[in-house]
């Protein structure tokens, strides 16, 4: 441990968090938990990722990066930073996020002493520590899925100084070794809430996680477990990022066709999605569509039926919608859009989420609102 490096953390620790999770943050040393090197994205070079090596910088500049307040992506496609050989293309998968959202997410999760936490998605092992340094290496269980990332994970976990539950596994069917838990807490975003979560949380446990969709607009959700092994709960006022977990993330789009469809004026700018909350609207009108926009023109493309719509200016003033297909997606995103700019267009926070065995439907306003099903 460095003076510098010390003084860093705690100049980080007192930007960020309450008072208990500033001092875990003083505690814990984050380079420890980034290895030798980190991918930063180039865009002079077509957003290549390129490598930052520890041993290529001066000490200062190391340390200065790593207590940056900034998500520090270590994996790209499945290559580790510190096994690559120059820049890569691709889409990060694993990262050590920053700080303060990582502090946001344990705050949002209400963890008290005495709770057990299951964490879904290690990482780098950075918030595993930190919850460790607080509570206590018993309070923790945390699941990682890639195994390079598993084993780095604890290496680094261990070389600290902490020894909580590591499982290698699929966090989305939980860990029930340890189980019931008062807490889970996932690091990467889910499409629909996990069965096994529910069954894992005891009655007054929570459920903490970041949700996403395939158009990849995300709500913050903070759910409670019921007597009835339901969950449910309003979603947070947090806008935040997480990765999506793997299984959850969308299919492999097909290729734009243009011109094809019925034909008929759209009611709904589709500018509007460029509002995060307006886009999260849409998927939920059409979970199963992914969107993509060209030079004045709005897609939407459902992998599962084949289904497509084409929103683009009309010459006469207006938009005109071409959609083709089963599922009538401009309809459902149009309707959807119409219902929450009559509830005044409120932020995701104006929504809940209740998940029970057979479904799992999301609320505006309160439970007795209008509401969207997720796909189970």
């Amino acid at each position: 441990m460095t003076d510098m490096a010390a003084m860093l953390r705690l100049e980080l620790a007192g930007k960020i968090g309450s008072g208990g999770w500033r001092e875990a943050l003083d505690m814990v040393p984050r380079e420890r938990f980034l290895g030798d090197a980190i991918f930063q994205l180039d865009e002079a070079r077509g957003g290549l990722w390129a490598l930052a090596r520890r041993a290529d910088l001066p000490q200062h500049e190391w340390l200065a990066l790593v207590y940056a307040d900034v998500t520090l992506v270590t994996q790209v496609d499945g290559v580790m930073a510190g096994d690559a050989t120059g820049a890569v293309a691709g889409s990060p998968t694993s990262s050590s996020t920053r700080p303060s959202l990582v502090v946001r997410m344990l705050e949002a999760a209400e963890i008290q002493e005495g709770d057990k936490v299951l964490e879904i998605g290690t990482g780098t092992g950075y918030s595993t520590a930190l919850m460790c340094q607080r509570f206590g290496n018993k309070a923790v269980c945390s699941i990682e899925y890639d195994p390079v990332v598993a084993n780095r994970a604890r290496d680094a976990i261990t070389s600290a100084g902490y020894s909580p539950t590591l499982v290698e596994g699929d966090g989305l069917l939980g860990y029930a070794g340890k189980a019931p838990y008062d807490r889970l807490i996932s690091t990467c975003a889910v499409r629909t809430i996990p069965q096994a979560w529910q069954e894992q949380i005891r009655v007054g446990g929570t459920i903490t996680t970041p949700m996403s969709g395939w158009m990849c607009e995300t709500a913050f959700a903070h759910l409670t477990v019921t007597e009835d092994g339901s969950a449910t709960g309003r979603l947070l006022a947090d806008d935040l990022y997480f990765m999506t977990a793997r299984a959850h993330l969308p299919p492999p789009r097909p290729s734009l066709v243009k011109g094809i469809g019925d034909a008929r004026n759209a009611e709904v700018d589709p500018a509007i999605l460029e509002h995060g909350t307006a886009l999260w609207v849409a998927q939920l009108a059409a979970p199963h569509a992914q969107i993509a926009w060209g030079e004045n023109v709005t897609f939407l493309v459902d992998t599962s039926t084949g289904s497509r719509a084409e929103i683009r200016p009309d010459t006469a003033g207006g938009w005109t919608v071409l959609q083709h297909g089963p599922a009538r997606l401009w309809d459902a995103v149009e309707e959807a859009i119409e219902t929450w700019q009559g509830a005044g267009s409120p932020h995701q926070s104006g929504f809940g989420l209740t998940v029970t065995r057979e479904s799992q439907r999301v609320w505006l306003g309160d439970p007795d609102g209008p509401s969207w099903y997720l796909p189970v």
